[in-house]
């Protein structure tokens, strides 16, 4: 028997691994051959609607049918589902590349000036959207020590999330080229591992900024058991205040925040940070970015769990950073460490399941775990990656190779004085 989510949609996607479908009425559907590496999952959809959804909308209607618990699997589990479909369709599939069509052009630009439209009075409303659901979700799943709500760093050797991400910590820092002496401004500070980070290993001043009310209080009192309080102040400010203000500091660090400016901010952010970055001064973001060319935020993403939100491509942020004379003295891709870190924090949120529920409920539970489940995939099979950006503003203000980088970065992890 035809039917329409098969032959138009999965029938083409699903080809290595096996997924077995379910309909309502009980027909059942077998897709693709096994193979090395790709899952083996069955669902069973419960009404006739989500085949419907599914197709309208394939990744908010799949995403909305699951929370509702209309979306079964009854072998396997959502990572794995995403993990086979996206996985079949992986962004770097190789093979001839030819020109896009005129009507692909067009659809892209469409695509382009509808995720354009973002309002900088809506930021604070959007951070608490993600980031004020409640600490206690977050507790349970990062690491402990620092807390860091953002793509870990894992050389050889590094085994476990809490290593990943002290090692990300020790990566940044090392390309801060930090001093004694020196006043640092962390923009988008999370519950203020980096800044605690930095206020631990070298003798600055910290300012950290943040738009959640829920990440500024934890923040406050995990520096003070930290023992840095009296070096490290956290305010819960808007970037584009804070340059308005006429502050300014010699170092500048954000992580994970970039990807909340929203598009139409880009050139805003960069010329902010210009200002508030001292004449001889070096800046690190840190920030998830597009293999390919500027796209588009997916409805469910920005329904459900960052909306406002935009990841840029790389080329979108380079152009906005140099219409302030930012010069970009360093880049690194970090390809496939976010996706690593993403299975690490599934696992803990799984690992944690009735807590969860029993927080939030069970609609949320399914919400969270899709988005993991997806964002995964994006970093596995998709076209995201993170990119560190370093810049300055004098040419001349750091040394002219960069083994300076890997240097202070063993010294960092190795616990060794300076």
């Amino acid at each position: 028997m035809s039917n329409p989510l098969i032959d138009k949609f999965l029938g083409s996607v699903v080809k290595q691994g096996r997924l077995q479908i379910t309909m309502p009425d009980g027909q059942q559907y077998a897709l693709g051959e096994p193979a090395p590496g790709f899952p083996e999952i069955s669902i069973r959809l419960r009404d006739a609607k989500v085949a419907r959804d599914i197709l309208f909308n394939p990744r908010l209607g799949a995403g909305e049918a699951y929370m509702d618990g209309r979306i079964i699997i009854e072998q396997g589990d959502v990572m794995g589902l995403v993990q086979l479909l996206r996985a079949n369709k992986p962004w770097e599939r190789g093979g001839q590349l030819g020109a896009p069509s005129p009507l692909a052009r067009m659809k892209a630009r469409a695509k382009f000036l509808h995720g354009s439209f973002n309002e900088a009075s809506s930021s604070k409303r959007n951070v608490a959207h993600h980031y004020d659901i409640g600490n206690d979700l977050y507790e349970l799943m990062l690491d402990p020590g620092y807390m860091q709500y953002s793509c870990a760093y894992w050389p050889d050797g590094v085994e476990t999330l809490e290593q990943a991400q002290e090692a990300k910590l020790a990566h940044i820092a090392a390309k801060l080229a930090l001093e004694d002496g020196q006043s640092v401004l962390d923009i988008g500070c999370g519950w203020g591992g980096m800044s605690i980070y930095i206020a631990q290993h070298y003798d600055v001043t910290v300012t950290g900024i943040t738009l959640s009310e829920e990440q500024l209080a934890l923040a406050v009192e995990r520096a003070k058991a930290a023992g840095v309080s009296d070096r490290v102040s956290f305010k819960l400010v808007d970037y584009r205040d804070l340059a308005n203000s006429g502050a300014t500091f010699d170092r500048i660090v954000s992580v994970g925040m970039f990807e909340h400016v929203g598009r139409p901010q880009f050139e805003t952010f960069f010329r902010a940070c210009g200002n508030l970055l001292s004449d001889d001064g070096t800046m690190l973001l840190h920030t998830i970015g597009r293999f390919g060319g500027p796209g588009v935020t997916d409805a469910f993403t920005s329904k459900y769990i960052f909306p406002g939100g935009y990841i840029p491509a790389l080329s979108e942020t380079l152009a906005a950073s140099e219409k302030s004379r930012l010069i970009h003295t360093d880049i690194e891709t970090l390809r496939l460490h976010y996706a690593k870190t993403l299975r690490e924090w599934y696992a803990r949120c799984e690992a944690n399941k009735d807590a969860i529920i029993a927080m939030i409920d069970e609609r949320f539970y399914r919400m969270w775990t899709f988005y993991l489940s997806g964002a995964t995939a994006a970093f596995e099979s998709g076209g995201m990656g993170n990119y560190q950006i370093q810049f300055t503003r004098n040419r001349r203000a750091l040394p002219m190779t960069r083994d300076y980088i890997e240097a202070e970065e063993k010294r960092l992890l190795s616990g060794s004085k300076r």
